[in-house]
């Protein structure tokens, strides 16, 4: 699972906040890493540098694999709670969604059991 870390011009991370950001997506998404092909992390200040709380929005992107992206996003006032914040949404819409695809995969087509 590769992960990507983008910012807009109001929020300036150094190599070793970015490499901080990359290992918490890895370490909370793990449970699905052979699902997803890339993790795109978005952080922005929507206030654009001025102090108002909530300002700072971390939008995840989950690409699993040929299958449609998956978002979930959050807002804080500072970047490691907001990234924090749309990772647990981010669990629970993957959690949600491979769920699916496992308890269809083992249903059979007749009588609808699933199978142990």
């Amino acid at each position: 699972m590769q992960v990507v870390v983008n910012t807009d011009n109001n929020i300036t991370l150094n190599e070793n906040a970015i490499r901080e950001v990359e290992a918490e997506v890895q370490s909370k998404l793990s449970h699905f890493s052979s699902h997803l092909t890339r993790v795109e992390v978005h952080l922005s200040d929507e206030s654009a540098g001025r102090s108002s709380g909530g300002d700072i929005q971390c939008r995840l992107e989950a690409r699993p694999e040929g299958r449609t992206p998956e978002l979930a996003t959050d807002n804080a006032s500072a970047v490691d709670a907001a990234l924090n914040g749309a990772l647990r949404k981010m669990q629970h819409v993957l959690d949600t969604t491979f769920g699916r695809i496992d308890r269809r995969k083992g249903s059979t087509s007749m009588g609808g059991e699933q199978t142990p």
